[in-house]
């Protein structure tokens, strides 16, 4: 079972902000996925083959969610991860669109869509689980990057 529980219901929502203030702050694209819970099209995300070291942040508010110690190739075309940081950063939600049976990723935050998880696909994870997320939903703050970010020469 993911996180303990089926379903987290309560969000810590620790950032609230309008619609309005989303719109603005986000470009359209990270706008359809972190706030309408879309889906950026496969192999096309800046992160799906990185294997660059550091800690992914939620692109919308900043929450450390994954680390790349935890990602892996999983060749889905979205980057992917074995487990969270912190089992409290995300949470989870039954997802029932599209006529399929999902398990919704959050950020716990403020409440943007990241994707979806997945068990017992098979892939010798430690956790038998899957974390498949939006590249347009995180941002990579590089193990060697200096205070915006970006990697230091």
């Amino acid at each position: 079972m993911v996180g303990g529980s089926q379903e987290s219901t309560t969000p810590a929502n620790t950032v609230q902000k309008t619609d309005a203030q989303w719109r603005e702050e986000l470009t359209p694209e990270e706008y359809h996925v972190l706030r309408q819970a879309g889906t950026e099209r496969p192999y096309t995300g800046e992160y799906w083959d990185t294997h660059t070291e550091g800690v992914y942040q939620c692109r919308a508010c900043g929450a450390e969610l994954f680390t790349s110690n935890e990602k892996f190739d999983s060749h889905c075309g979205w980057p992917s991860f074995w487990a969270p940081l912190a089992e409290g950063n995300v949470r989870y939600i039954h997802d029932r669109t599209l006529g399929m049976e999902r398990i919704e990723v959050r950020c716990a935050s403020c409440d943007s869509h990241l994707g979806h998880v997945f068990e017992g696909e098979g892939y010798g994870t430690p956790t038998d689980q899957r974390y498949c997320i939006n590249s347009v939903s995180l941002r990579l703050k590089a193990k060697d990057a200096g205070p915006e970010g970006t990697p230091q020469s």
